[in-house]
């Protein structure tokens, strides 16, 4: 042990310090929110500064919001829209690069110009309200779900990998008989398990953390996403939907209540599934860097 203490040079020092300290900006203000909202409410305030240990103990917060109708619908309308529409976001930006990346059409230069173009220059937020509202996806999962379906600069990620498959794997698969949807499914996506990692992590979190466009959108509250209920109740500081019915609670009781607590309940909340899926799909990805490693 005292041999690999010895071995560390200074620099490894320093940027381990850095990263630690980094680290450590992040997890503090986490672990405080945490402690907020396992506070009894009514010694919450001697939580002074950015404490990590709860004053008292009290699970209250979380039964009114997992009580609460709104929030447990707004998690599934959250999951199902993260689920789904990074699904369609992999299926297609995967099958967009393997034709630009692997195989030669008419037109194929003028098609490349033009997603630079439309990267570089995004449509505004009325035209593509309009088009939304003439599709007739107003009011709609779809609305939320296929916007930006091919992230153009993602896309171009997806295209490195599979251009750096050996053309001679391809060349065998063809030999076999292999056609476009063989190669497509047996091939490219197994040896691009990194980038399908990567791209899926991007796109999950962006679903999940999509809230501006579902106040444009989505008019039901019954199809509001989590981060939109969050924002209603930490940003507006609106407290009447959440505590609207809770019967359970009398008005002594609700009179005790911390709100603060319970925005920081909120919080936790929306965060906690990215914090338990972000291991596994780094795991995965580590996984499949070194199952995606070819030789020519």
């Amino acid at each position: 042990m005292m041999n690999k203490f010895k071995k560390l040079s200074i620099s490894t020092i320093i940027i381990y310090s850095i990263l630690f300290l980094i680290s450590l900006t992040v997890l503090v203000p986490l672990l405080h929110l945490l402690a907020m909202s396992f506070s009894d409410p009514l010694k919450v305030h001697k939580l002074s500064g950015l404490g990590i240990i709860p004053e008292g103990f009290s699970l209250i917060n979380y039964k009114i919001l997992l009580s609460n109708p709104l929030i447990i619908k707004s998690i599934f309308n959250t999951l199902f829209i993260t689920i789904v529409g990074t699904a369609v976001n992999l299926l297609l930006t995967a099958m967009t690069a393997y034709v630009l990346a692997r195989t030669k059409f008419p037109g194929r230069n003028f098609v490349m110009i033009f997603l630079i173009v439309i990267m570089v220059f995004e449509p505004g937020l009325i035209p593509e309200y309009l088009l939304v509202k003439n599709l007739g996806l107003l009011d709609t999962y779809a609305s939320l779900i296929l916007y930006k379906t091919i992230n153009i600069f993602y896309l171009f990620i997806m295209m490195r990998f599979f251009e750096d498959v050996p053309e001679s794997i391809l060349e065998a698969a063809r030999m076999d008989g292999a056609g476009h949807f063989r190669i497509f499914t047996k091939i490219m996506l197994p040896l691009s398990k990194p980038a399908l990692a990567t791209m899926g992590l991007f796109y999950g979190v962006y679903h999940w953390n999509e809230y501006f466009r579902a106040t444009i959108y989505l008019t039901d509250t019954g199809k509001w996403p989590l981060q939109l209920v969050l924002r209603q109740f930490v940003v507006e500081r609106d407290n009447t939907f959440l505590l609207g019915a809770q019967n359970f609670l009398s008005y002594d009781q609700i009179a005790t209540l911390d709100f603060a607590s319970l925005q920081a309940g909120t919080i936790i909340i929306s965060v906690v599934p990215l914090l338990l899926i972000y291991p596994l799909i780094l795991k995965y990805y580590a996984k499949g860097a070194f199952e995606g490693g070819v030789k020519d």
